[in-house]
């Protein structure tokens, strides 16, 4: 059997070209930065990448907690209890995303 190789990130951990992203690499980056993914964890990733997809870019969290809102009806806040060390070092980290340079917080 034959180990999939890793992708390349940065020293931080993004990945140098978000089209090397795989669920694997999700599972095992949020496992080393202590994230258990669940359901809700999921569609704010694939809800990430394909706004990538669609747009060329990272959305930025006031994207995504509008999406939590209108298709969980969760509160403002629920992106930062998911991801409680940041937006841009959990959840841009799990999704594949280039190490952001400037972000909203919403």
């Amino acid at each position: 059997m034959t180990r999939r190789a890793r992708p390349a990130t940065d020293a931080d951990g993004y990945l140098l070209d978000p089209d090397d992203w795989d669920e694997t690499f999700a599972l095992e980056t949020a496992a080393a930065l202590g994230v258990t993914m669940t359901e809700e964890h999921w569609d704010v990733v694939r809800f990430m990448r394909a706004e990538r997809e669609e747009h060329g870019v990272s959305p930025d969290a006031r994207h995504v907690m509008r999406h939590l809102a209108e298709t969980r009806g969760a509160p403002r806040n629920r992106l930062f209890e998911l991801f409680p060390y940041g937006y841009p070092g959990q959840a841009c980290r799990i999704a594949g995303m280039k190490r952001p340079r400037v972000w909203s917080t919403g």
